[in-house]
C-alpha cells in the first residue's frame, strides 16, 4: 500500500476523530489553551510536512503556525462532522494555496520548464541521498503539478476533491499529475 493511500484511508478511518480528541476540541474551544495544545503537538508534524511539500522549506514554519493560529481562531466554526485532523488540514490547504497565490503576484515568480529544475539535481546517490534529493525535486515542480502531486499521492485525495479546492477540472488535476510523475520519473531512472 502506497503512503498517499494509507493516509486516504486513515482520513476515512474514524470520521469523527477519537474521543479525546473530539473532547480536546470541545475544551479548546471553550478557551482551554492546553487541550489546544494538546490538539497542535498530535497535528503539528503532518501540518509541517503538508506545508514544506507544498510550498518548500522556506515557509513551511511560518505557513505552519498561521494554519495554527487560524485554527485557534477559527475553532468555534469546527462543527464536528469530520475529524478535528481533517478540518485542520483543510484550513491548511486553503492558507497554502492562498499564499501561493500571494508569492506569484508579490514576486511574479515563474518556474519555466519543470524537467530542466530536475535536470539540475545531482547524478544516483545512496538511497538516503536518493530520496532528500526527490524530495527536493517534489519542491522544484512546476506549481500546479507539485500540488496535485502531494494531494493526490502524498495526501491521498481524490482527483474530483483537488479539483474542487484548486478550481480546476478534473482532468487538468490528472495532466499535472502525469506530468509531475514524469518529471520524477525521470529524475529517478537517472
Amino acid at each position: 500500500m502506497n503512503t498517499g493511500t494509507a493516509l486516504a484511508e486513515s482520513r476515512h478511518d474514524d470520521p469523527r476523530g477519537s474521543s479525546d480528541e473530539r473532547e480536546d476540541v470541545r475544551r479548546a474551544t471553550a478557551g482551554d489553551m492546553e487541550a489546544f495544545e494538546r490538539l497542535y503537538r498530535t497535528h503539528v508534524a503532518r501540518i509541517h510536512g503538508l506545508t514544506r511539500r507544498m510550498l518548500g522549506e522556506e515557509w513551511a514554519d511560518e505557513l505552519t503556525q498561521d494554519v495554527f493560529v487560524r485554527a485557534w481562531t477559527k475553532l468555534d466554526t469546527f462543527r464536528g462532522d469530520s475529524a478535528f485532523g481533517t478540518w485542520l488540514h483543510r484550513v491548511a490547504v486553503n492558507l497554502v494555496l492562498a499564499r501561493r497565490k500571494e508569492l506569484s503576484r508579490s514576486h511574479d515568480r515563474f518556474i519555466g520548464d519543470g524537467e530542466a529544475v530536475v535536470q539540475q539535481a545531482t547524478g544516483r546517490m545512496d538511497r538516503p541521498a536518493i530520496r532528500l534529493e526527490l524530495e527536493a525535486a517534489v519542491t522544484k515542480l512546476p506549481d500546479g503539478a507539485r500540488q496535485v502531486f502531494v494531494l493526490h499521492d502524498v495526501e491521498g485525495y481524490r482527483h474530483r476533491e483537488i479539483a474542487e479546492l484548486l478550481g480546476v477540472t478534473t482532468g487538468t488535476t490528472k495532466a499535472q499529475l502525469h506530468r509531475a510523475r514524469m518529471i520524477l520519473r525521470q529524475y529517478v531512472s537517472r
